[in-house]
Parts: structure tokens; sequence; C-alpha cells
């Protein structure tokens, strides 16, 4: 039977609310409204630093869970020694240089924005797109290596049923139900990483302390260890110059400083700390960092030594075609716990295990969802969507899902991405302080030689594992990409947050409310008496203007082209009789038809704009606009304000003669 035409015009309806109302729930909450461990300042209650400490532990903490194996696998018998040199760059390395990062960023900026300021206009926004591209690297190989260790506990635990062997399934689950609550709402987490950071890290100790037990209750393992040590290296020298190449594949051990100062707002401060000097913030910040390196230093060298000691070489081997990955493959504490402390004691460490390193993940994604919009968004680089959470959940979860089957879920193969990714964000952190130290003294010396020593590493990480370098160029691609996009695509919107006159300006413009408002933009040259009337001369005869009406002259120079909105300060200026109006923005066009909108807004009477024709190609002029914020102004002008006002009856009028 043929659908009438009332019942199509039902079904229309009810699919229009249902996309209105799905729109709606997509878009609804900005990036700032978000509950998470990033957020912006004052949108949360501080929290004393031990308590944000585990906050930040969930993601430094979790890797307990797979960097044991990692680093036997890297490094042999060897894992102790250059275990011992991956605290010593955590102590004497990482340390001062994230102390020095809380200090110049108090409010969760981060080492990127210490670049940025360092590095100035279009070679700063580029450098930071880079930098976000490693963020990407960095909090997406989180989310995925965490998700994927987590699966390891949960399919190795002998009480787990067959359906739950798929590596790969079991991953992508465990990353869906991390996005669901996010899609949800992700409300506050302290609370709970305070009790799984506790009750993980009590476990921890627990199988380090058994594994120390079993070894002083069979003294021939350390005997053997040694003897195993020097029939592959001569002596003592040379097993610390073969550490000293095979560390950085332990780099895995360094993660968690970024978010450290990330979560900085968090961290309650003292009663007399002012915004500009959080003194109280940034020494309990200080606390935080160096409480959290102690703590990881101790476990990652004993849990080093007693996994390298107690188990088999063969049980860390990853899985190939050929025969399935080792029982302590990405679990070699949790393969103790269920060896020496029965399977009951492994299966409570396995889940505690497999909630820290999903909560792991929540909190990468939290990261990325405060981090990226910070920067994009202010550039112009990103679409108007992506200032709310839930798209971009789906895009970074969409994302997440893909490096899991490209990776097959594997924690060995994630490792090098993950390192790649912690190592450069910790090298432009290293560089930031150094050139911000650079003209004090000889403390410079000690960061320039800290810097070196991660730039090694990174690179030394890199051409080991040259996937994580590949998966992070595909980041950096995709986000300049994007992001160039977004710039061409957002130029003609209007870009500016707030006009601000001063006295004189106010006076200007009130004194012109009366009658007709006709502004004159203005390429400023000399300023003087003579290139006002000038100006005035032609502008009157080319568009009629009556020379009953009174003329303003506006004149906007460029300031910083990289950025994409600002707030237009406009000052006033009486010159030789004439009315001029001055200001600074990123963009010329924009800032007019802001200007002109405003105008009409406060005085309730449409302006009319006049400029001269242009001379030359227009796309040269195209390309000068987008690159440097001026070219054609007139029709760029006259499309800004078409896209802020679509009624044409209220929209002020842009007059272009000459």
């Amino acid at each position: 039977m043929e659908e009438s035409a009332a019942q199509k015009k039902s079904r229309n309806i009810v699919a229009r609310w249902f996309r209105s109302r799905f729109k709606r729930w997509l878009l609804k909450g900005r990036i700032k409204e978000v509950a998470g461990p990033h957020e912006r300042e004052g949108q949360h209650h501080a929290h004393p630093w031990w308590k944000v400490m585990c906050l930040t532990g969930v993601d430094y903490f979790s890797t307990l869970g797979y960097q044991p194996g990692i680093a036997f696998l890297a490094a042999g018998a060897l894992s102790p020694v250059a275990t011992l040199i991956l605290i010593l760059l955590t102590l004497f390395g990482a340390l001062p240089i994230y102390s020095r990062v809380a200090e110049h960023s108090p409010h969760g900026e981060g080492s990127i924005s210490m670049l940025e300021d360092l590095l100035p206009r279009w070679k700063g926004k580029f450098f930071v797109l880079c930098l976000l591209g490693f963020v990407a690297t960095d909090f997406i190989i989180t989310i995925t290596l965490s998700a994927a260790d987590a699966t390891a506990h949960i399919i190795e635990n002998p009480f787990t049923p067959d359906v739950f062997h798929n590596r790969i399934w079991v991953t992508i689950f465990l990353i869906a139900v991390l996005g669901a609550i996010f899609l949800k709402g992700f409300r506050e987490a302290i609370g709970i990483a305070v009790f799984l950071v506790g009750l993980y890290l009590l476990l921890n100790v627990v199988v380090v302390a058994t594994g120390i037990y079993e070894l002083i209750t069979h003294p021939q393992k350390l005997p053997e260890w040694k003897d195993l040590l020097f029939q592959k290296h001569s002596n003592p020298l040379a097993m610390i110059g073969v550490a000293l190449i095979l560390f950085p594949k332990l780099a895995l051990g360094l993660s968690g400083f970024e978010t450290g100062v990330a979560v900085m707002p968090l961290v309650k401060g003292d009663e007399t700390d002012t915004y500009d000097n959080p003194a109280g913030r940034v020494r309990n910040t200080r606390k935080l960092l160096l409480s959290a390196a102690l703590i990881m230093s101790v476990m990652l060298l004993a849990s080093s030594f007693v996994t390298t000691t107690l188990i088999p070489a063969e049980a860390f081997q990853p899985a190939t075609q050929f025969q399935k990955a080792g029982e302590a493959n990405g679990r070699a504490l949790a393969f103790l716990a269920h060896h020496y402390l029965g399977e009951g004691f492994g299966t409570l460490y396995d889940i505690s295990t497999i909630l820290i390193l999903w909560f792991a993940g929540a909190s990468a994604l939290a990261g990325l969802l405060n981090i990226v919009p910070r920067y994009l968004p202010r550039y112009g680089m990103a679409p108007e969507w992506a200032r709310a959470t839930r798209p971009l959940v789906l895009v970074f979860i969409a994302i997440a899902f893909a490096v899991t089957i490209i990776f097959k879920a594997d924690v060995d193969a994630q490792g090098g991405a993950y390192a790649t990714g912690v190592l450069v964000l910790m090298s432009s952190g290293a560089i930031a302080v150094t050139m911000s130290q650079w003209r004090k003294g000889w403390k410079r010396w000690v960061f320039a030689t800290i810097s070196a020593v991660f730039l090694y590493t990174t690179v030394v990480n890199i051409f080991e594992r040259p996937e994580g370098i590949t998966i992070a160029s595909f980041f950096i691609g995709a986000i300049v990409a994007a992001s160039l996009v977004s710039r061409v695509m957002r130029t003609t919107e209007l870009r500016v947050e707030n006009v601000k006159l001063d006295r004189t300006a106010k006076a200007i413009i009130e004194e012109a409310s009366g009658g007709e408002i006709r502004i004159i933009a203005n390429r400023r040259d000399r300023g003087d008496a003579l290139e006002y009337r000038m100006k005035e001369k032609e502008k009157r005869e080319d568009n009629h203007i009556p020379a009953s009406d009174s003329i303003i002259f506006l004149e906007v120079r460029i300031s910083d082209a990289s950025e994409f909105s600002d707030e237009l300060e406009v000052k006033g200026y009486h010159i030789a009789g004439f009315r001029v109006l001055r200001a600074d923005s990123p963009a010329v066009p924009n800032a007019i038809a802001a200007f002109l909108m405003y105008l009409r807004n406060e005085t309730g009477r449409i302006p009319h704009v006049y400029f001269g024709w242009s001379e030359g190609n227009p796309i040269t002029y195209l390309i000068r606009y987008i690159a440097f914020g001026e070219g054609d102004t007139a029709p760029v002008t006259r499309e800004v304000l078409r896209q802020a006002e679509p009624d044409p009856e209220r929209r002020p009028s842009v007059h272009v003669g000459g």
C-alpha cells in the first residue's frame, strides 16, 4: 500500500526530530565542561599533592604491568643494569627538567606552552602542531597498549573462560567501554585513582618482597645470573657500556612527567597563593614529581631484578606465527604472583592490574580531550564541532581501534611507538627549559647536557624501533593537514572575541551615532593631516558622500597573523581635526567586520564602510590573506559580514570605489 502524503510528512517530521535531538546530544558540552584530570583551573576543587600524585600514577605506575617484560626483551640479563641507568636519568634528568616546567607553567600549560612562547608566530605554531602529533602518539598508544596489557592479564589468568581468549576483540571491548564512559560523562577521578594506586602498589610490594625472599632462600639464583652476565660480557665496564646503548629501549619507564605538570591546577597550594605567583602549588607539585619518581625508581629496579633472576628467558618471548607468547610476556610480575603466591592472589593481582591499566587509558583520553583543543581552536585549526567532547571521543576511540588492529593488540609491538611519543615530549621539555635558562650562567650547561641525553635516547629509540616515528609521522601529517584545511575554511569567520574601546574611541562613536555612520578603511602611511585630507576627498567624490556627513577613519594593523582570534582593542585619536580609530588584529578584514557589527549593535544604526579597489592577482591576495591576514580586504570583509549576519537589511554596508 502506497504511503500517503500525510504519512510521509509525519515520518519526515519524526526523522528530523530524532536527528536534531541526536545532534544536540552529540554536541552538548564544551571541552571546558568535561570533568577530568586536565581541567581548566577553577573547574574543580584543589586536592593534597599526594592524591593528585595517584591520579598521575594510574598512568605512571601502571607501566609496572609491562615494563619488566619489555626491559628483559630489550636487555636480557642486563635488564637490571639498564634499568638502573634509566632510574639515574629519571632522578637527575627528567625530575630537574619538569621541576622547572612546573615553575614556568603553573597552570597546567606544560612544556609545549613554553616552546610556543619561545618560538612565536607561524614557526611556533607549526612546531606545536608537530608536538601535538607526538602527544597524540603518546596518549593514543597509552590507551591501546594499556588495554592490550590488561587483555594479556585477562587471557593468561587460569580462571578466564575460553570465549575471552581473542586478544584483539577483548582489547577493543575494553577501549569501547572506556569510550562509552566518556560519552556519558567523565566525573572526578581522584578518589578512584587513590584506591587503585594504593591497592596496586601494595600488591606489587608483596610480589617483589616474595621475589626477594625466593632469592634469599634459593641462593643459587644469583650466581647463575652472574655467570650468565660474564658469559656475554667480559667485565663490568663492558656491561655498563652495553647497558648505555640498550637503556633507550626501556624508555616506557619515563612516562608520567608531562601528565604530572598538566594536572597542576588540581594541586592545592598555600592560602597566600595568587594566580601570578602560586608558589605553594609549585612547591607541592615538585613534591608530587619527586615522590612519584622515587617510588617508581625503587619499584622499577626491584621488579626488574626479581623478574630477570627468577623467570626463565623463554617465558618472556613474544608471540610469533609459529608459537604463542610466553606466560610472562607483558605480565612478568603477574607471572611471579601466580607462581609463588597461588592462583587466588594471582587473580587478585590480575584484577588490580587490569583496573589500573584500564584507568590509565581513561587518564590518557582525558588528556587528549583537554590538551589538543587547548591549542587547535585558538589557531583556527579545528572545526567548530571539535569544541564538543563527544565527537572528539568518537574520533579518538576510532583511532584507538585502528591502532589496536594494526598492532594486533601486541604490547611489545606498541612499545616503540609509546616510547617515541614519551621521549620526544621529554626532549622538547628539556630543550624548552634549556632555552629559558640560557642566560643564567652555568645552569644552562647542566640542562643542555640533560637535553643532549634525552635527544640521544630519542634518536636511538627511533632507529631501534622505527614504527614509533612512523605512527607519530602519521599523526603529525593528519593534524597538520586537518589544521590547514580547517584554517582555510574558518578564515571568513568573525574571529573577534570581544571589542574594547578606549575613552577617546567611545567619544568619537558617540559623536557619530546621531547620524549616518561612515567609516573609511585606511591603510596608514604617514598618518598626518595631508594623508587624511586626501583620503577623505577621494572617498567623498567616489561614493558621493554628502559633505554634511561626518567621516571616521579606521586603521587596522596586522599583529600576529598566525593567531586566529583575539580581543579587538580600539584606540581613538584626533589628528588635525580628523577622527581616527586604530587597532591591531591577526586579520584585517575580520577585524573591520567585527567592528562594524559592534557599531550596529551599540548604536542601532547600519554603518557604512568604504574601500578602494585592490589591483593585482586575486590568487596572490587570497594566499596573503590566509597566511598574513591581509589581502583584497573589501570582498573578504563583505563575505565575513554575510556569514555573520544572514539578513541583508541588518548587515553593515560595504562600498568600493576608485
